[in-house]
């Protein structure tokens, strides 16, 4: 089994290109490209590939568990809180 990590370098594209060029940047898209579609200078939508943030998700949770120290988080503690009922 391979493991397929993701190096995407996010480029901008303004939304009249991309209206102009629509089909040819969605196949890039589909290939990997990542965009930020901007308006008047602004990001306003970010484009990427379907799998990238499952694959991203995975990547950053896999990163945590790594770190993680399981605890018993349902037994009660023996310190007593203070309550502000006000």
């Amino acid at each position: 089994m391979y493991k397929l990590k993701m190096v995407l370098i996010m480029q901008s594209i303004t939304v009249s290109d991309l209206r102009a060029n629509l089909m040819k940047i969605l196949k890039q898209i589909e290939h990997g490209l990542a965009l930020d579609v901007t308006s008047r200078g602004k990001i306003i939508a970010k484009l990427v590939p379907p799998f990238y943030s499952k694959e991203l998700a995975r990547e950053k949770l896999t990163a945590i568990g790594n770190k993680a120290e399981i605890h018993d988080i349902i037994a009660p503690i023996a310190e007593n809180w203070e309550v502000d009922n006000s």
